[in-house]
């Protein structure tokens, strides 16, 4: 026994260092490298380079890695814009050229049609760009007091870890928002209850009067004092921005000060409409993008007056609305109830008496029910990660529609439904591109059209 307490105490071996050519990225943005039998992903390679790399997580059959030297460099590697990239968790590809991270995007919704679905679009579409920089307009950040150091964190999570990442600054954010995070460091490291702030979630709207609209939801623990609410509103009137707090569930989030302040929205100028919002609802988090992506899904789809469309997970109504504005019959089905209030909001906001919202949850559609819907002319689906898999699954020789115009926040569950719709349900897939909704991350948005063949 007392042998092996000994081992305990003696540090960790030093993982060795291994040589690797680089074959891809993964859906993570990580380098694919094979070797001696396994597959390793490493941190921070990009295709083509010879890198050598150690392992901290060992499997069987695969292996997780970061790079320790690039030996033999890609062309499109770059020196990252953010002193905190490497650390923060927030970015994965910033080593990697702009237009190049869209490339690799584009592969992997390619080879992710196939080897899942086993689809090939007869075209691909060429892939929508949006602002590389400052684009990010909802984001989460967590919060920590260190009381060692006497300070408070305030940022994304480390890399691969739980921890706040030590940073003052984010290039990804708006820049006013990027402004606040040192001021909200020294904010609550004054409040009485600094240990028990966990997160701010934050929302930025459409200017009013030529100042962005910023709402920060600061979910507290505990209970403010007088002094803490001096504090708070101080700083709101400082940086000119809202306050709203959280106590518990989604349900407590609520208004602190000033209690005046103009609403959050965002609008669509070439359809003409405009969508309130609350700072915890969900809403596309690259503005700019979203024009863009609701310009092509529109392209795509077609509407025409006359014509019947089901928009499913239709959200606050983002492409529900300027279906609408075609003179097309829409219906609007979403699995929460307050975001289909909030499309009733917009919709009565923009005048529009053409189409009907209610609450389904999609998930557990059935073909009785989906045929108890009536028939439609076309789809448009923009389903969570998850997919649309029921949903895709129901359709029958008297409830499918003519086109489909799929919207995906995930290449893999978009191809595995694009794998059932093209194998199972008769239709073909017509055309498919990414959208680079999330500059310098991973993360993988795209859209699709399918038809019905005969």
């Amino acid at each position: 026994m007392a042998r092996r307490s000994r081992n305990r105490n003696l540090p960790p071996p030093i993982p060795e260092t291994k040589h690797a050519f680089i074959e891809s990225l993964d859906q993570e943005g990580r380098g694919v490298a094979h070797l001696d039998g396994k597959t390793i992903f490493i941190d921070g390679a990009l295709p083509n380079e010879q890198v050598t790399f150690q392992s901290h997580r060992i499997k069987s059959s695969y292996e997780v890695a970061n790079v320790v030297e690039v030996l033999k460099q890609s062309n499109l590697r770059v020196t990252p814009k953010c002193p905190h990239y490497g650390l923060c968790g927030g970015c994965k590809l910033q080593h990697l050229e702009f237009t190049g991270q869209v490339a690799a995007k584009q592969r992997l919704l390619e080879n992710d049609l196939w080897h899942i679905g086993k689809v090939k679009p007869d075209n691909m579409l060429p892939p929508l760009y949006g602002p590389a920089w400052g684009y990010r307009h909802k984001a989460r950040l967590s919060v920590r007091y260190v009381e060692k150091k006497e300070r408070v964190l305030v940022g994304f999570n480390e890399k691969a870890t739980r921890y706040v990442a030590v940073m003052d600054s984010c290039e990804v954010l708006t820049p006013e928002v990027s402004a606040l995070i040192a001021p909200l460091q020294t904010l609550i490291l004054g409040l009485s209850l600094r240990e028990q702030i966990p997160q701010i979630e934050l929302a930025v709207g459409e200017p009013v009067d030529n100042k962005p609209v910023i709402v920060l939801i600061f979910r507290i623990m505990a209970a403010l004092t007088t002094e803490d609410e001096v504090h708070l509103k101080a700083f709101a009137d400082a940086h000119a921005v809202q306050v709203w707090t959280q106590t518990k569930g989604p349900d407590t989030i609520k208004p602190f000060y000033p209690l005046d302040a103009p609403q959050l929205s965002y609008s669509l100028p070439e359809f003409n409409l405009r969508y309130p919002f609350k700072p915890n609802e969900f809403t596309q988090v690259n503005p700019q993008i979203n024009q863009v992506m609701i310009r092509r899904a529109m392209q795509l789809l077609a509407p025409k007056a006359g014509e019947k469309i089901a928009d499913f997970f239709c959200g606050i109504g983002n492409f529900t609305l300027p279906i609408a504005r075609s003179g097309a019959q829409v219906l609007g089905l979403e699995g929460l109830a307050n975001l289909v209030e909030r499309a009733n909001e917009s919709t009565a906001l923009n005048g529009i008496t053409n189409t009907q919202f209610g609450v389904s949850d999609l998930f557990k559609m059935t073909p009785q029910a989906l045929t108890e819907l009536g028939h439609f002319d076309k789809w448009l689906i923009d389903p969570p990660r998850d997919g649309a898999f029921e949903l895709i699954k129901a359709l029958n020789e008297t409830n499918s529609p003519q086109q489909i115009v799929y919207v995906s926040c995930s290449p893999a569950t978009l191809a595995r439904d694009a794998g059932v719709l093209v194998n199972e349900k008769g239709y073909r897939l017509k055309a498919a591109g990414v959208i680079n909704m999330f500059s310098h991350t991973a993360h993988v948005e795209s859209i699709a059209l399918f038809e019905l063949e005969g």
